[in-house]
């Protein structure tokens, strides 16, 4: 069922936009836990996202570790375990080294990925093929380091209908990601009545997707800039994230009381 598994991707690659820089939007210890239901009707799985603070070849980074499966009377038919992992730069957000292993439905992949910024070249193993390939690339963010990369980002004049762009590496290729703004709105959701920022982020139209603009992204609008609530809509029926609990945060979780 690729439509959770696409699902889980945007949730952990993008999905935050941008606060102020000089107030840090997120630190050490976070953690966020989101469920994913089909048509609103019973519970498709679960991913959560956390991050940590750890050295990684002498540097000081931040490891992001993205966790996604099926269950309930999905799991029964078709099964999904993904986890995906990134050790980037604490200051810069510069993606160093990149871990994907998935497993969905018996579709597996299992490589990594080292960015050298001398040479300019990315090292992709892939321990199913058995085969190692060198890509070149230039100021590219890995599927987890672009979430941290673009909550970082300071969008006070970010203007409706407005499109931020990124160059992301997945799969031994570059690709242009790019969001959407569609305004403001506030919802009310399982953690409380909460100020948001909507975004759309634009994704190739087929079989498992209406069209170019299926998928709807709600990020809170307090200092912290997490995804609040997602919302795919499908060939049939559609499939939504919320945000259902969560620790760790940089800053307060601003919530509305009427």
């Amino acid at each position: 069922m690729k439509k959770i598994t696409f699902l889980l991707s945007v949730l952990f690659l993008t999905l935050n936009t941008f606060s102020q820089k000089q107030d840090p939007v997120f630190k050490d210890g976070e953690w966020l836990r989101y469920k994913m239901s089909y048509s609103g009707f019973f519970r498709a799985g679960t991913a959560i996202l956390e991050l940590k603070e750890e050295e990684f070849e002498g540097k000081k980074v931040l490891h992001s570790i993205g966790k996604g499966w099926t269950s309930g009377m999905i799991k029964w038919f078709f099964k999904v375990d993904d986890t995906y992992e990134s050790y980037f730069d604490k200051e810069l957000i510069k993606p160093y080294f990149f871990k994907r292993k998935i497993d969905e439905g018996g579709y597996k992949k299992n490589r990594n990925t080292t960015f050298n910024y001398e040479t300019k070249k990315a090292f992709v193993q892939d321990f199913i093929k058995q085969q190692d390939t060198a890509i070149s690339f230039n100021n590219v963010q890995d599927m987890l380091s672009s979430f941290y990369y673009l909550r970082n980002q300071n969008v006070d004049h970010l203007i409706k209908g407005e499109e931020i762009a990124i160059d992301m590496f997945l799969d031994s290729q570059v690709y242009k990601f790019k969001l959407r703004f569609l305004g403001k709105e506030t919802l009310q959701t399982k953690v409380g009545k909460i100020k948001t920022l909507k975004f759309r982020p634009i994704v190739q139209a087929g079989r498992v997707f209406r069209a170019q603009e299926s998928v709807t992204i709600w990020i809170t609008a307090d200092k912290n800039k997490i995804p609040i609530k997602m919302r795919a809509n499908l060939a049939v029926g559609s499939l939504r994230a919320e945000l259902e609990s969560y620790k760790g945060l940089a800053n307060p979780f601003e919530r509305i009381f009427d």
